[in-house]
């Protein structure tokens, strides 16, 4: 087991702007200080997504909380602090303030900075990477951005897609905007970022049209030397297959077999493939180079979404040694009684269409063997969940052992992840215990409390004090 320092302590939970308008801040800090032993706060200050900065999205299915306003928040996103307007001059994003009257004239770092430092805690901003219509994050209806739509990706048939392009300049300049504008006008410690974009192949495979293919793409691709005619006809091609395969259709030699046959006809797509995962990625670099610049001892974390690990493609793109080179920290996304489902919905995808030739329940061990997995079986895993002593513990061994020491490893710990079905495992006291503990056995140096205190059970956040009074960090 990894010793726990208690000079080196990193308890932290991620936390939306309501939950302090709706219990108090006094209130909310002496709950997640004295009861809990949270030391770090991952505060939501721009979302437009209910997972970040509303209420619960689940309590339909799950219930409200023990604490907490016991009704739906009617969101509409934005920055829950206050934008400074000079560091916007290089992008036309630039009134995006949220109008929610329950945060009208509010500016939730301002509100939340001074008592954390009277108790010693830390308070980070945290944001991630798709922020508009993200499904199953309880996305508002209607973002109130001006001229947004023109920042949308084109896919490959020629459409606006549904999210900014992130090789925008006007967006991905907002985005070092937001980033400099927290750094150099409040008193935090770092910012925790996560990027969940998903990549042209990982969009074919879920059944959505790849790209992006606007001007600013275009350009990019062919001052990298990419001809992008011919890659846009290969994706034509490879998107066909996987309309093709998800809508039933059978092929001479099987699924895995035209799919190797159609990517190995259209290698262009392997090349705008990478292309399109280094410019994600240098949104990453950029952000965490433009915080140490801001002020070279905040910290920045990556959140690392769990599908990188439960998705053999995005394992490969994703290394941890790389991640390194641009993060203080990271935290693996670990949500243990959501993540049954999670991994279901992600094999679901690979099975209409790659792995089409087998069944789940015989792919399913052949799939835990080379992802590192060892959980209940498929027709189990939903109601099941996932193991904290195996699946918590094997993610911070595996990102342990992946990190070789560079950085450490702050585990994301589920306590009442939203869940989207009934008979889907639920959060319990005992799991959150059990995966404190395991984070430590395994060697991660901290927790994470996610995805939102205002849907968790305090009953539940008991499991955690538990466990962190063993381990003498409370």
């Amino acid at each position: 087991m990894s010793q726990p320092y208690p000079n080196d302590k990193f308890v932290g939970i991620q936390i939306s702007p309501i939950s302090f308008i709706d219990e108090g801040v006094e209130e909310v800090l002496e709950i997640l200080q004295d009861r809990v032993g949270v030391n770090v706060l991952m505060v939501g200050t721009a979302s437009w997504l209910g997972l970040k900065a509303g209420r619960s999205i689940s309590h339909a299915i799950d219930g409200w909380p023990d604490h907490g306003v016991s009704e739906p928040l009617t969101m509409k996103g934005g920055a829950y602090y206050h934008p400074h307007p000079q560091y916007y001059g290089n992008t036309a994003i630039k009134d995006f303030r949220a109008t929610d009257p329950e945060m009208d004239g509010i500016d939730v770092l301002e509100m939340i900075i001074p008592a954390a430092r009277g108790r010693g805690m830390k308070v980070m901003p945290e944001l991630m990477e798709p922020v508009f219509k993200y499904a199953g994050h309880g996305s508002v209806n209607n973002v109130q951005i001006s001229n947004l739509p023109q920042y949308l990706e084109v896919d490959v048939l020629g459409r606006y897609a549904s999210e900014p392009c992130t090789s925008h300049p006007d967006y991905r300049r907002w985005w070092h905007s937001l980033i400099e504008d927290q750094c150099r006008s409040y008193d935090i410690d770092g910012i925790m970022w996560c990027n969940e974009r998903r990549s042209p192949l990982d969009r074919m495979i879920a059944g959505q049209a790849p790209g992006c293919f606007c001007e600013h793409c275009r350009r990019e691709a062919i001052q990298r030397g990419i001809d992008v005619e011919p890659v846009r006809q290969a994706f034509l091609e490879v998107y066909q297959y996987f309309q093709d395969a998800r809508a039933g259709d059978e092929f001479i030699d099987g699924w895995l077999v035209e799919f190797l046959r159609v990517l190995l006809r259209n290698p262009e797509v392997l090349i705008w493939e990478r292309f399109w995962l280094e410019r994600n990625k240098d949104l990453d670099r950029e952000l965490y180079g433009i915080v140490k610049w801001c002020n070279a001892d905040l910290e920045f974390g990556l959140n690392v979404w769990n599908r990188n690990h439960f998705n053999p493609f995005r394992k490969a793109q994703w290394p941890w040694q790389e991640q390194t080179r641009y993060a203080d920290w990271v935290k693996p996304i670990t949500y243990q009684h959501q993540s049954g489902q999670i991994y279901v919905n992600e094999m679901t995808d690979f099975h209409k269409s790659i792995l089409r030739d087998v069944t789940p329940d015989e792919m399913t061990p052949i799939m835990y063997k080379m992802l590192g997995l060892d959980e209940a079986s498929w027709d189990q895993l939903t109601q099941q969940g996932m193991d904290p002593d195996t699946y918590v513990f094997g993610q911070c061994a595996d990102a342990v052992r992946g990190v070789g020491g560079q950085v450490p490893v702050y585990m994301g710990i589920g306590v009442d992840a939203p869940r989207v079905r009934a008979d889907q495992a639920e959060c319990t006291p005992d799991i959150v215990y059990r995966s404190v503990l395991a984070t430590y056995r395994a060697g991660g140096r901290g927790v994470i409390f996610a995805p939102n205190y205002a849907s968790m059970m305090l009953t539940n956040l008991d499991g955690a004090a538990r466990a962190l009074t063993e381990l003498g960090l409370k």
